[in-house]
């Protein structure tokens, strides 16, 4: 049985939840989905230049999961605009 999740903490509550290729409709696109606290870690870490420990302290999370987190946040964002996907912002629980 997998530890349970802990909850991390998050501070910024997007107005805007979609973000596509200009031009082609939603229903015709591939949707990756990014998570809340992925959106949070990017925040974080690009737009208010936090080093990554003090991120993670922010976040309550160890440096580590902060570290899985941003990645995996890069890996999504980097599919959907090499392969011209759409991405979805949603709660970690949706």
């Amino acid at each position: 049985m997998p530890r349970p999740r802990l909850c991390r903490r998050i501070r910024f509550n997007p107005h805007v939840t979609y973000f596509k290729p200009r031009g082609v409709p939603l229903r015709h696109l591939e949707i990756v989905d990014l998570s809340l606290e992925e959106l949070e870690a990017l925040r974080l870490k690009n737009i208010l230049n936090l080093e990554q420990t003090e991120a993670a302290r922010k976040m309550k999370t160890s440096q580590s999961t902060f570290q899985r987190i941003l990645s995996s946040a890069y890996k999504k964002i980097t599919e959907a605009l090499i392969s011209g996907k759409a991405i979805r912002v949603k709660e970690n629980g949706e």
